[in-house]
């Protein structure tokens, strides 16, 4: 669908509502891809104060791919550690499911405000924004969707996707459900700068008093402090302030100036389907707009980003791309496959950490090490789930439907290097370790092929092309061994298609999808 203009309306291949991270990031990763997008939000301008807190190990690896983690790294600031303290004392600190994760460089949290997240991928989105643009309705048809505001303004797409937050619009429009529970639990949270003689330190501190867990400490970027406060009765920042003061003791904190004060109600919820029509249709759900939940485990904003970068590339290929008939709706449901699974799941994590802040520090601690997997990112798999794109396969540390592993690599000219480094969202990434793939692909126009040899074995080209016959990029790694070659397919959202044999059982996976 090509762009267009015409008085008060718009033509553009993917329309997004709500301009938060995962708006924002869908978009820039469209617009990276060459697809024409317009993203609509009903607030004045990108997010200034408060909201979320913490990028995970995983969102970090996707900001990496989309190269834009190097604008933001030198913003937070890095953690790893939970700590518990009570009757006056640290009691525990742990790191373990942090420095123990393998094939990864960012073993760790950085902690920053989500407006700063905002202002970054808006920067890159000039133009393509449009805000106080509150959406009035959504009307899909066979080939396309027209969305309109409020002032009149009128946009027609092929897709459109819905980022629109807990009370979307744009899932109402699309009549699914939106259900689960609510824990009667009312929290106050505070972004704050304090005067402490209270030994601060770069950690996660859960607070202990009468054996509950009703105080976190978040250190943030610009020596802001991030507290979440559980109270019983009544909710006031006065109220959640002598709270803390009550558990810091006996050390004393004085509050200079708080940025920003709110208060949030847990719920749990998720949409009956992330795509209209059953799973058929052209409106997509994304982000807080198909699932909410506790902030406990620091995962909304993170979650909201894995499904913009699960999502972009089937956008773009539905848009761009030579598919084979059906495939687009193909790519559209496993989308909501993996995504719709994979939320219940943070639900279900979120859900367990909130009610153990009525327990023990300990617990709770217990409880986050248990769900590691989900609050770090790195454990979140799309195996046995039926996902058309996970073809269940596996070789040493390669399993199909589990991320794909950031391993080290060494050019020809012996240089270091990591796949993650090296590797530009869009494309599929055929990887042929331990031989050259010999044959052509077939599919240049939608995969990279890279080669990885072992260390010990011959090459002279200097600048990491195959000199053996072969298309693409060659490597060296340790892990790599001649006597027991085989193949990877790695998604454009660095998830694992298929472990094979060699490269013809590449092309039969790509063959499924693109002509």
């Amino acid at each position: 669908m090509a762009v267009g203009y015409s008085g008060n309306s718009h033509t553009v291949d993917v329309t997004i509502v709500g301009g938060g991270p995962t708006g924002l990031f869908t978009g820039y990763l469209l617009h990276q891809l060459g697809v024409s997008v317009c993203i609509i939000d009903g607030k004045p301008k990108s997010l200034e104060l408060g909201r979320a807190d913490a990028l995970n190990a995983r969102t970090q690896q996707y900001f990496e791919v989309a190269k834009i983690l190097d604008d933001i790294l030198p913003l937070g600031i890095k953690c790893n550690t939970s700590s518990t303290f009570g009757d006056g004392e640290f009691k525990t600190r742990q790191n373990t499911w942090w420095v123990g994760l393998e094939h990864t460089l960012h073993k760790n949290f950085l902690m920053i405000g989500q407006p700063v997240v905002e202002k970054i991928l808006s920067q890159r989105l000039q133009g393509l924004v449009r805000y106080n643009e509150q959406v009035v309705s959504i009307l899909e048809h066979d080939e396309s969707v027209e969305v309109v505001t409020e002032s009149g303004f009128k946009v027609r797409s092929r897709y459109a996707v819905g980022a629109d937050g807990a009370r979307s619009t744009v899932r109402q429009s699309m009549g699914v459900t939106f259900t689960g529970t609510k824990p009667e639990m009312l929290w106050a949270v505070l972004d704050t700068f304090i005067d402490t003689d209270f030994p601060i330190c770069p950690e996660i501190i859960t607070f202990q008093l009468d054996g509950q867990s009703r105080v976190s400490w978040i250190p943030r970027e610009r020596g802001l402090c991030r507290f979440y406060v559980l109270l019983e009765g009544e909710v006031t920042q006065e109220r959640a302030e002598a709270s803390i003061k009550e558990h810091l003791a006996p050390y004393r904190v004085d509050f200079k100036k708080t940025e920003w004060y709110s208060t949030f109600d847990v719920k749990e919820r998720i949409a009956s389907s992330f795509v209209s029509k059953d799973g058929a249709g052209r409106v997509i759900l994304a982000g807080d707009a198909a699932h909410v939940h506790s902030v406990n485990g620091g995962q909304g904003l993170n979650t909201g980003i894995s499904d913009a970068f699960n999502l972009a590339w089937r956008l773009a290929a539905a848009n761009r791309e030579s598919l084979k008939d059906g495939a687009a709706e193909t790519l559209i449901r496993s989308y909501d496959t993996e995504r719709r699974k994979t939320a219940q799941g943070v639900i279900d994590v979120a859900a367990a950490l909130v009610r153990d802040t009525v327990h023990t520090a300990k617990q709770y601690v217990g409880t986050i090490e248990k769900n590691a997997g989900y609050i770090t990112g790195m454990g979140v798999s799309y195996r046995g789930m039926g996902s058309p794109l996970v073809k269940e396969s596996g070789h040493s540390f390669w399993n199909a439907g589990d991320r794909c592993p950031d391993v080290v690599l060494r050019t020809l000219n012996k240089e270091s290097s990591r796949l993650y480094h090296d590797t530009t969202y869009g494309k599929f990434l055929v990887l042929s370790i331990g031989r050259y793939a010999g044959v052509p692909l077939g599919h240049e126009a939608i995969a990279d092929v890279h080669t990885i040899l072992p260390l010990d074995s011959p090459g002279n080209a200097e600048d990491g092309t195959i000199q053996d016959g072969g298309t693409g990029k060659t490597f060296r790694a340790d892990w790599a061994t001649a006597e027991d070659p085989y193949t990877v397919v790695v998604r454009p959202d660095m998830y694992l298609g298929l472990v094979g044999k060699d490269i013809e059982d590449c092309k039969m996976y790509l063959n499924s999808l693109y002509i």
